[in-house]
This record gives structure tokens, C-alpha cells and sequence, in this order.
């Protein structure tokens, strides 16, 4: 209780958290507009721990109204999806720099069939995690592929953890 005898969310005052958590939301509504030409009618940014969540209402763009109506969900999904994940780098960027802390994991969800209704959620390293690699770099090209044509470099696979590497060739 504060002491007035409110209960402490009652306060009319803005805490250093509340401006953080409107500065996210912000943040995703413009990020929203430039990746999908029109922002969320309403943004909602909550902060527990080490997981941030950013629930947007009304995301749909007039031509994804229209999959809905042709009864194209998943199609739906599966393109929006597939813009957010190649937009890593941009949905996090903001989160660590506003928040001072990197991030861990990031996930996107969309429920078509409530209007586009999305949820953005970033796990955050603990605060101690500062040499913490942040999901960023794992968004990026890998650098022994970056300058070639995709799939050109037949002689490297993939470690378990997607990682390159030059397969081992026994001796003769």
C-alpha cells in the first residue's frame, strides 16, 4: 500500500520502468509500420524477469485481411513469420539498446484469426551476462558465406549447433 492507502500500481507517476516499457512498445509499433507498411492499433510491452513481452493488436495489412477471408491461415502465418525472422537484427536492436541488456532468444507469434493479433517475446541474458552473445549475431550471414553464392561452397556442413565447418578427409 502506498501511503495514501492506494494499492502501489494506482500510482499516477511514471516509474523508470513504465518509460522503458513505453519506449519498446513504441518501438514495435514503428518497427511494425516500416516491415509491414501499417502499425498495430494499440501495443502493450510487459517486463517480467528476464522475458519481455509485446502484445499488438490489429496488425493485419489490408491485403492479409484478404488471405483471411480466402481462408489462407496458415499461408498467412507462415509469410509473416518468415518477415519477422528475417528481421532479427531489427526487432532486437531496439530491445538491447533501450534496455541496456542483450538478447538471449526471440520468438513471433500471430493469431490470424483474431485480427492479427501478434505477440513479440525476448528473453534477455541475466544482467551479470555482459560478454553474452545476443541473438543478433546468430541472425546474421555466416561469415565464410557471406561473399558466395548460396550453396556454392559444397566442401563445408553443418555441426550439430548449425555452425560451419570443412568435413575432415581421411588420409589415403
Amino acid at each position: 500500500m502506498s501511503a495514501d492507502g492506494s494499492p502501489p500500481e494506482a500510482a499516477t507517476e511514471q516509474t523508470p520502468r513504465s518509460g522503458v516499457l513505453m519506449a519498446l512498445s513504441n518501438e514495435m509499433v514503428r518497427l511494425f509500420k516500416e516491415q509491414f507498411g501499417r502499425g498495430p492499433t494499440s501495443a502493450r510491452t510487459t517486463w517480467s524477469g528476464d522475458v519481455i513481452t509485446v502484445l499488438l493488436e490489429n496488425t493485419l495489412t489490408p491485403a492479409e485481411r484478404n488471405l483471411v477471408k480466402m481462408g489462407e491461415h496458415e499461408r498467412l502465418r507462415e509469410m509473416r513469420l518468415f518477415f519477422q525472422y528475417a528481421s532479427v537484427r531489427e526487432f532486437c536492436e531496439p530491445v538491447e539498446r533501450i534496455t541496456g541488456r542483450k538478447v538471449r532468444a526471440f520468438t513471433s507469434a500471430i493469431d490470424t484469426h483474431i485480427d492479427g493479433l501478434s505477440v513479440e517475446t525476448f528473453v534477455l541474458h541475466p544482467i551479470d551476462a555482459s560478454d553474452a552473445r545476443s541473438r543478433i549475431e546468430f541472425a546474421e550471414p555466416d561469415e565464410h558465406q557471406a561473399g558466395s553464392d548460396a550453396g556454392a561452397d559444397l566442401s563445408r556442413e553443418r555441426d550439430n549447433d548449425g555452425r560451419s565447418r570443412t568435413p575432415k578427409v581421411a588420409p589415403d
